[in-house]
Parts: C-alpha cells; structure tokens; sequence
C-alpha cells in the first residue's frame, strides 16, 4: 500500500469550478480507510491530498492552503479547533545487529549509555530523553538521522508510524516503555466550525456511520428525484421529504468513538515491534 494515498486522477479543465476539500497529511500519518469512505460517501466532492512537514501544518491550515489536516499536536487553538484521535507508540530506531534488539521491548534505562540523535524536525520533544546527546551536527531530517544510525553513530527515538515509513532493510525499532507519545488529531480553522463538509470528516474518523453522520453527504439521484416529484412526502403533508436530515453544526467535540482509528494500525497502542530478536553479539551504537 502507498504511503501517501493518490488523489483521484481527474482532468483539471473539467474539475477547476468544482468544488473540492483538501486534506492536508504531515509525514506518518497513512489515513487510507478514511480516504476511501469520504470517496463513498461525498462522492460529489473530491478528496484532494496534501502535504506538509509536521512544524508547517498549522501555518499552512491558518493561510487557508488546506480545509483540514491530520496533524501531530499541539496547535494554536486560537485559531483551530483540532479533535484528538491517537497517541502513537514511540519506538527506538536501531541497527539489526544491535544489542537492544535482543529484547522485546525497551525501557529508558537500557538507552542510558546510547548515544541519541535528535533531528531538527523531531516531533516527540522530549526534553529529558535518556542517553547521551550526539556531538554531531544536528540532522535536518528525520530521514537524515535514520541514515546516520544505519552508520552506527547513534539511536532514534520516533512514532512508531515515522520508523515504519523510513524503514531500512539494516534497520529494526523496538517499543520504548515510559516514553511520551505523540498524539495525532483531526484539525480544522476555527472559522469553519458547524461547517458541513468537515463535520462529514469528524464523522468519518469517529467512526460514524453515513445515517448517523452530522455532516451533509451524498443524496442518491434515486431519492433526490423523488423528493422533487414529491414522491418522499408524508401521508397529510404535502412537500414534505419525509424524514430528510439536516446537517447538524457544532465541532463535533467530545472523547473520540470507539472504532475512530485507522484499520491499518498506524495509531495508539503498542504496535508489534519490527524485525525479529537479534543475537546477542551486537554492538552499540555510538
């Protein structure tokens, strides 16, 4: 499966007056069986897939570039109303043949000798990680500092969505216990709160069924054609469509739904870790 889902390929001179929502995406996050389900139910309205480094995607949200995003908190929540929905595993990024990989999960004691790389665009901050800091240039990238552990010069800690998208053949990550998260919200400008079309999103990742949805949807041309002949009216009411719902406003705000997160196991809850327990012959990466 593709990292990044493709947007409907579409002729631009045919879709440039359409309207369409764009979903901003920040590196990890894999939102297929979301994208999938809007494509089901708002089949007028085209999903349209954007990207962003995780530092940008609320500035790129508030210039109005995107009409929501699944991003990695915190945000300005001056300015957006974000809902969260996972806490990812934070995970060790280490070579095969090392030490730590004899075990099956690691704890902040074991890292206490590792020497830890820490990429520009880390998004876990963790302020007080165990280990030694590398006295290496700092990486610009979470790619880059992949790169150096492969060289044996350091560790990684990262979501476990990040080691699974930078994954290596010479590479392996172990869950890291006692660590802290980074949690992955739905986000959207505050201005468009109520606003249909992301109160159809909010229904989608919380795992709302299209009846039950707050959003407006897509109405089959087979009901939509009764209603204008009057067909859907209630006996005694003539004009009536029955029992047509209207989009309900509000942010959708509340504890997440059972059943809101991704099937593909991108999220919270510890994952199973990569690769299989190596040998204990290993050597530490400095």
């Amino acid at each position: 499966m593709s990292e990044h889902p493709a947007a409907e390929p579409a002729d631009p001179a045919a879709t440039d007056d359409r309207q369409r929502f764009r979903l901003l995406l920040v590196p990890g996050v894999v939102p297929a069986s979301w994208v999938r389900t809007w494509r089901e139910r708002v089949a007028d309205v085209p999903l349209e897939l954007v990207h962003a480094p995780a530092a940008e995607a609320g500035a790129v949200l508030a210039r109005g570039e995107a009409d929501a995003a699944l991003l990695r908190l915190p945000v300005d929540r001056d300015v957006l109303s974000a809902i969260p929905l996972y806490v990812e595993t934070t995970v060790v990024v280490l070579p095969k043949d090392h030490l730590l990989t004899a075990l099956d999960e690691v704890g902040p004691d074991d890292l206490a000798e590792e020497t830890l790389i820490t990429p520009a665009d880390d998004v876990l901050r963790w302020a007080d990680a165990p280990g030694e800091p590398s006295l290496l240039p700092q990486p610009a990238t979470t790619e880059e500092a992949v790169a150096l552990v492969a060289s044996g010069v350091g560790l990684l800690l990262v979501p476990q969505s990040l080691a699974r998208l930078h994954h290596r053949k010479d590479l392996t990550y172990r869950p890291l216990t006692d660590a802290p998260g980074s949690r992955t919200a739905l986000a959207w400008l505050g201005d468009r709160d109520g606003d249909p079309l992301v109160e159809e999103l909010i229904g989608i990742v919380r795992g709302r069924t299209a009846n039950s949805s707050r959003g407006r949807g897509t109405v089959p041309p087979a009901d939509a054609a009764a209603a204008a002949s009057g067909k859907g009216a209630k006996a005694g009411r003539p004009g009536s469509t029955g029992g047509a719902r209207k989009g309900a406003g509000g942010t959708g705000g509340g504890a997440p739904a059972r059943g809101g997160r991704p099937s593909f196991g991108s999220g919270g809850g510890r994952g199973r870790s990569g690769g299989r327990p190596g040998s204990s012959r290993g050597r530490k990466g400095r």
